[in-house]
């Protein structure tokens, strides 16, 4: 949240991009977060994008269509669209719309 909040993205804009990656509604979410899921939780209970694999990059110096880990991979697309949200990326583009 600090990380996107001093780029002047909100709340809502993150729950927008989580939601478009794993399919979880904002009371799912918080379900998940008030269960203190863990990350392989978090992930086996998502419905990933069918357009996930189309993030592409570095992220942590890995690339992340280079990366076999299932659960690596997904939390390197999270952190990736989180990062594209603080940068300032326009949301379409996040969201690989177009």
């Amino acid at each position: 949240m600090n990380k996107i909040e001093k780029k002047g993205r909100t709340k809502e804009e993150l729950h927008q991009v989580i939601e478009w990656l794993t399919g979880f509604d904002e009371s799912q979410l918080q379900k998940l977060i008030n269960n203190k899921a863990t990350l392989k939780d978090f992930f086996d209970k998502a419905v990933l994008n069918p357009s996930a694999s189309s993030i592409k990059g570095v992220i942590c110096g890995y690339r992340i269509e280079d990366i076999t880990t299932p659960l690596t991979q997904q939390a390197r697309y999270m952190d990736k669209l989180v990062d594209e949200l603080a940068k300032g990326r326009k949301m379409e583009k996040i969201l690989r719309k177009s």
